[in-house]
């Protein structure tokens, strides 16, 4: 899959919106989410032959009443004429609603399947790929392009109804009158001329019209996402021409695309009505001699009927372009590799110790730009180490290789747990044994009670509470009008980063881990919850394995081991008081960090 960097053009930005109208490669992949639903297919099939036979014989079964019965005037006749011809619209009205609901069905079983298929791999894809994929694209492919391939079933049933449609009327055409049928479908040529000059011009505004929408759309977005930062730099009104200037384009993109799509129809007609002078014309001379007169109406009811199979195959192409780059582009996804990628022989961590070692430890996340170099360091069951150094030191890569967010190359050193390479474990068994807090508090949609019990969705209502008194989260919930009950809204803005927080901190021990890792956690949250915080945290690292990263360090002053990093290195490993007496960079960090404090209390 090729990954586009933020910021390039917006031409570069736009995903192939038109592929070729048959990919076998997507066709093939499509198969297996086609074969669970091949019972709707094969009677979606069936209904479209019975459709397109009875749909095809009205004229015939006309043509037969006016020459046998009319002009006869055989009454009896043209009573089972008549009983023939609702009996055979009726059935051509129950095949034609079964045909679609048989494939719309089918159709809504490929989205579902291949949606569960689609959502289940993103799960398992590699930090490296949600690192480089704008979360927007991701979500244009989950919904667009499905829904696009979502239509291929139902669009083959369709188009072979209209190919058999067509090829059903020259058939009966030429039954009925040879020489006709060939002065009729002189105008054939012009048709296809029209459809595929329409096609390209349309083709090119379509991708302008789409282009321009993206635009605007993403203008309207970042407005709305900075909407604090323009009202406090008064960039309304510059904004508001930028926007006006973008929309304008947009209007005039859609004009020109509305005035392409609306004269494709009138010119189909008119050909239409070309197509049925010359029937007309030629046939009225041919009455008598070659021609009978129901056979001239026929042929006038066929010729209108003749036209709009190929304009709907003409739509089904563009549709089918469509829907095969949207395969494409889906299928690009669903072949990406896991990263990790647990073998038969990986086994279960099930009750540990919790002493971590990093030995050799080496890796990067583009080619021969190391973000960690050669760490060796070692934490002790029940200890608290804490790791601090300057941004882009590594620390949190470190603690992202200890989760198995990326893979550790072989040739790139080792992390074990109790002695066992964490490669050689289930990364479920692995992430079972931990719990991390990160620096952004992230909250799903639901109650407070479900984020706390979000991954242990089984706990009690007690367990919960008694996690959250754990951290010092329980009187601020109480508080709230609904309690645990209470709804969190969108990025959880009806709480502070600090009540956020302090959720988080509730959600990670309630699982009681033996390893608790804290990256920043404490970085955005005010003093006072910092305070609870730091009161919370002897009972949270209490016979737990702990690693804690800190840009404030105040709050790891008492931690039993101090890694200090620096440019991917391990530079210096010892206590707050050991770490001061060498006189290195902690120190100097220290200082800094203390001299911050002061300066900010004044």
């Amino acid at each position: 899959m090729k990954y586009r960097p933020q910021g390039t053009s917006v031409d570069n930005q736009i995903e192939e919106i038109f592929g070729k109208a048959y990919d076998h490669k997507v066709i093939s992949r499509l198969v297996p989410f086609l074969k669970p639903q091949k019972k709707l297919l094969f009677m979606a099939i069936s209904a479209m032959l019975i459709f397109v036979i009875t749909q095809s014989s009205f004229p015939y079964i006309i043509k037969i009443g006016i020459d046998n019965h009319i002009l006869t005037k055989d009454i009896e006749g043209l009573t089972w004429v008549f009983v023939a011809f609702i009996s055979i619209a009726f059935i051509n009205w129950g095949s034609g609603y079964l045909q679609e609901t048989f494939a719309s069905r089918m159709s809504q079983g490929v989205l579902q399947n291949l949606r569960s298929k689609l959502f289940s791999h993103l799960q398992k894809l590699p930090m490296s790929f949600y690192d480089k994929t704008e979360v927007g694209r991701l979500m244009s492919r989950m919904h667009g392009d499905v829904g696009q391939l979502q239509e291929v079933g139902a669009l083959i049933v369709a188009t072979s109804g209209e190919l058999l449609s067509l090829i059903g009327i020259i058939i009966f055409l030429m039954i009925m009158s040879f020489k006709l049928a060939i002065i009729t479908l002189i105008v054939v040529p012009a048709l296809f001329i029209l459809l595929i000059v329409w096609q390209k011009l349309a083709k090119k505004l379509y991708i302008e019209n789409r282009i321009s929408h993206s635009v605007t759309i993403n203008n309207l977005a970042e407005t709305i996402n900075g909407s604090k930062i323009i009202q406090i730099l008064t960039r309304q009104k510059t904004n508001m021409q930028l926007f006006d200037t973008k929309n304008s384009h947009l209007l005039k993109t859609s004009k020109s695309a509305t005035y392409v799509s609306s004269g494709v129809l009138p010119g189909v007609d008119f050909l239409t009505s070309i197509a049925i002078s010359l029937v007309i014309f030629f046939g009225s001379q041919m009455i008598g001699h070659s021609l009978d007169i129901g056979v001239l109406i026929a042929f006038v009811m066929y010729v209108q009927r003749f036209f709009d199979p190929l304009r709907q195959i003409t739509m089904s192409y563009t549709q089918f372009q469509r829907a095969m780059a949207s395969g494409n582009r889906i299928f690009e996804i669903m072949d990406i590799k896991p990263e990790i990628n647990e073998s038969i022989r990986s086994k279960e961590l099930k009750s540990i110790e919790g002493n971590i070692a990093f030995n050799n430890l080496t890796f990067s996340y583009t080619h021969n730009n190391p973000v960690l170099k050669n760490i060796n360091l070692e934490v002790k069951s029940g200890e608290t180490l804490a790791i601090v150094g300057h941004t882009g030191s590594g620390k949190t890569t470190l603690i992202s290789l200890l989760s198995r967010l990326y893979n550790i190359p072989l040739e790139s050193g080792s992390i074990e747990i109790d002695g066992i390479n964490i490669q050689n474990v289930t990364r479920d068994s692995l992430l079972n044994q931990m719990s991390i807090v990160l620096q952004e508090p992230f909250l799903f949609s639901g109650t407070i009670m479900d984020n706390i019990k979000y991954r242990l969705t089984e706990s009690s209502r007690e367990e919960v509470i008694n996690a959250s008194k754990t951290v010092n989260a329980h009187n601020f919930i109480s508080d709230l009008e609904l309690g645990y009950d209470t709804r969190i809204l969108e990025r959880g803005s009806n709480l502070s980063t600090g009540q956020r927080q302090l959720i988080s901190f509730a959600r990670a021990i309630l699982s009681n881990p033996k390893i608790l890792i804290l990256d920043e956690a404490t970085a955005n949250i005010d003093s006072t919850t910092e305070d609870l915080i730091q009161n919370a945290l002897k009972n949270l690292v209490h016979k737990r394995t702990a690693i804690i990263i800190a840009h404030r360090l105040s709050t790891i002053r008492d931690a039993d081991k101090i890694a200090v990093m620096d440019q991917g290195s391990l530079i210096e490993v010892g206590n707050h008081i050991e770490l001061i007496k060498s006189n290195g960079l902690y120190k100097k960090l220290y200082d800094f960090n203390y001299d911050s404090i002061e300066l900010a209390n004044k």
